[in-house]
């Protein structure tokens, strides 16, 4: 693939990026703000009742918070993601399977999801605000973006054994092979990793469950939007359609013509 194409899927992931970016804006306005709302609301219950009233300085408001700053935040993921995984396509398309490009963005996609979202957030799911020791955020994220390279990685492993397995098992069970091992292995991360819970004790487990969910609702638009665009795109970009239509009707003028 030369850079003119490479260049070319950039800009097209960037702008399926940003596509997506708008759907999922729309998912976080709509499930996720009124639960983070929510969070807030009982944070602040629990600071006025506590013995030190004093209240931090807002610097950003929330009504701005909500709007602009979540907007901002969401499309530049967006665009900088879409343009993230339109190199990763790049070098995937035809080292993965004889796909068609729109069926190798729909697997691509699929396959981050899991690996980048779903399985870190499986072990250390989403939290509102108010969950949380604040002495403890630096390992808190240090362990989820440890697992996300851990989930990456074995997932590229998978596919990499997959592929070495396909040509003496078959395409089939080199398959279930791959995604057996990734399963095991990330099941021992599981186990080796070090769980936290700092829950309160009081917090609505419904507010929390509603908010995990609105925050796995946001990435699973924000994956399945991408695939779909991208793939459409890629596909129009590399194997366009033959412009066939409007020759029957070249021919027959011609016919005509010539009849005269």
């Amino acid at each position: 693939m030369n850079s003119a194409t490479v260049r070319s899927l950039l800009v097209r992931g960037m702008l399926a990026g940003l596509a997506a970016g708008l759907l999922a804006l729309l998912v976080a306005y709509l499930l996720g703000e009124p639960r983070v709302d929510a969070a807030i609301a009982y944070e602040e219950a629990h600071a006025a009742h506590g013995a030190d009233h004093g209240m931090e300085v807002e610097i950003v408001s929330r009504a701005l918070q909500s709007t602009a700053g979540l907007a901002t935040g969401v499309l530049v993921y967006g665009v900088s993601f879409g343009g993230t995984a339109a190199l990763a396509y790049s070098f995937a398309l035809g080292r993965v399977g004889r796909f068609t490009p729109r069926a190798t963005a729909a697997l691509l996609s699929g396959v981050a999801l899991l690996a980048v979202y779903v399985v870190p957030f499986l072990k250390y799911p989403a939290n509102p605000p108010s969950v949380g020791d604040p002495e403890t955020i630096g390992q808190r994220t240090t362990l989820y973006f440890l697992m996300m390279a851990l989930s990456v990685l074995l997932a590229v492993a998978a596919v990499i054994v997959g592929k070495r397995l396909a040509p003496r098992l078959g395409n089939w069970y080199a398959t279930v092979v791959g995604v057996l091992g990734f399963g095991v292995a990330v099941g021992l991360a599981y186990v080796l990793l070090p769980a936290i819970n700092e829950v309160p004790e009081d917090f609505s487990a419904t507010l929390l469950w509603q908010f995990r969910i609105s925050a796995l609702a946001i990435q699973l638009t924000l994956w399945a939007t991408f695939g779909l665009v991208f793939g459409h795109l890629a596909e129009r970009l590399l194997a366009p359609k033959p412009a066939t239509a409007a020759a029957p009707r070249e021919t027959a003028q011609k016919a005509a013509a010539s009849a005269l």
